[in-house]
């Protein structure tokens, strides 16, 4: 697609809303995904040295 202007990009011929919320929403679920991961990655590290230590 080619468009005439930058504000014609940004308003998406009346879609803007959508797809800019869809592409915003996508990006705060990466970022959540991301941080929720290193988050039970410790969790899971620090479980697992507290079993070893039982042993």
């Amino acid at each position: 697609m080619q468009w005439s202007s930058w504000s014609a990009f940004f308003n998406m011929g009346g879609y803007a809303f959508y797809v800019w919320f869809s592409f915003g929403l996508t990006a705060l679920w990466l970022v959540w995904e991301v941080l929720a991961l290193r988050k039970r990655s410790a969790v899971a590290l620090n479980l697992a040295k507290l079993l070893a230590q039982d042993k």
